[in-house]
C-alpha cells in the first residue's frame, strides 16, 4: 500500500471517529467569592483550587462524586451574578439529599415533580410531591447560593440506556439483556466470533449515548473487520 493510500485511510479514519466531548467544569457567576466558597465548601463540596492574582482569582470546587467540577471567581467571565439557572445535581434519594443539605443549613424546596414532566424555569409547573408515578429522573426538589444561582436536585434510580451505566444493578441487567437480544439476532448470520467481541463494542457505543441501531452497526464492524 502506498504512503498516498495510508494517508487517504487514515484521513477517512479520522473523519468517521467520534471524540469524546466531556463536559468537566460548569462556570458560577458570584459577586463575592469568598461568600461564595463558605456556601458550597459548606456544603461538603471538595476544594481543587483556589489561585488569585492582583484582581483575578478562580476557585474551583467538586460535588461529592461528580465527575464534573464548578468554576467561580474574579476576572474570567462577564456572566450576571445568579444568572445560572437549574443546573442539575443528579441523586439517588432526593428526600435523603434534601434532608444532608437542610442539615448544613440550606433553604431547600419540598420536592417537587412538573406538571407533564415538562421542565420550566422558574417555581411555574411544579406540582407538590414525588412524581407520582414513581418514575426515574422526575422527582426533583431546589435551592439557591447567596448570588441567585439556582440548582435543581434530580432523583435518578434508574438510568435510561444509553446514558452512562449507573451504579445500579438494574440498570447494568436491562443494557445487559438488550445486547444480547440484539448479538442474538446478528449472531444467526454472523462470522465465527467469541461473543465478547461484539458486546464490548455495542455496550461502549450504547454508553457513550448512541442508539441501539447505531451501536449494532458498531460492534458488527469491530466483529467483521477483526475476522477479515
Amino acid at each position: 500500500m502506498s504512503t498516498e493510500t495510508l494517508k487517504e485511510a487514515a484521513s477517512q479514519a479520522h473523519a468517521g471517529a467520534t471524540l469524546d466531548l466531556k463536559l468537566e467544569v460548569v462556570v458560577i457567576p458570584v459577586a463575592d467569592v469568598d461568600r461564595a466558597k463558605r456556601f458550597y465548601t459548606g456544603l461538603g463540596w471538595r476544594e481543587d483550587a483556589d489561585f488569585a492574582s492582583g484582581d483575578w482569582r478562580l476557585v474551583q470546587l467538586t460535588p461529592p462524586g461528580s465527575p464534573c467540577s464548578v468554576m467561580f471567581g474574579k476576572g474570567f467571565t462577564s456572566a450576571v451574578p445568579g444568572s445560572v439557572q437549574g443546573t442539575f445535581l443528579v441523586v439517588d434519594d432526593v428526600a435523603a439529599a434534601r434532608t444532608q443539605l437542610t442539615e448544613r443549613g440550606v433553604e431547600v424546596s419540598e420536592v417537587f415533580h412538573f406538571d407533564g414532566n415538562r421542565l420550566v424555569v422558574g417555581t411555574n409547573g411544579r406540582l407538590p410531591g414525588r412524581d407520582p408515578n414513581g418514575g426515574s429522573y422526575f422527582s426533583f426538589a431546589s435551592f439557591s447560593d447567596p448570588d441567585g444561582n439556582s440548582w435543581l436536585l434530580q432523583e435518578v434510580t434508574t438510568r435510561f440506556p444509553g446514558r452512562g451505566f449507573g451504579s445500579d444493578a438494574a440498570t447494568l441487567t436491562e443494557l445487559l439483556k438488550e445486547t444480547e437480544e440484539h448479538h442474538g439476532a446478528y449472531e444467526r448470520t454472523a462470522p465465527k466470533h467469541h461473543w465478547s467481541a461484539w458486546y464490548g463494542p455495542y455496550l461502549a457505543a450504547r454508553e457513550h449515548g448512541k442508539s441501539p441501531e447505531d451501536a449494532v452497526k458498531e460492534a458488527t464492524r469491530a466483529v467483521e473487520g477483526a475476522v477479515k
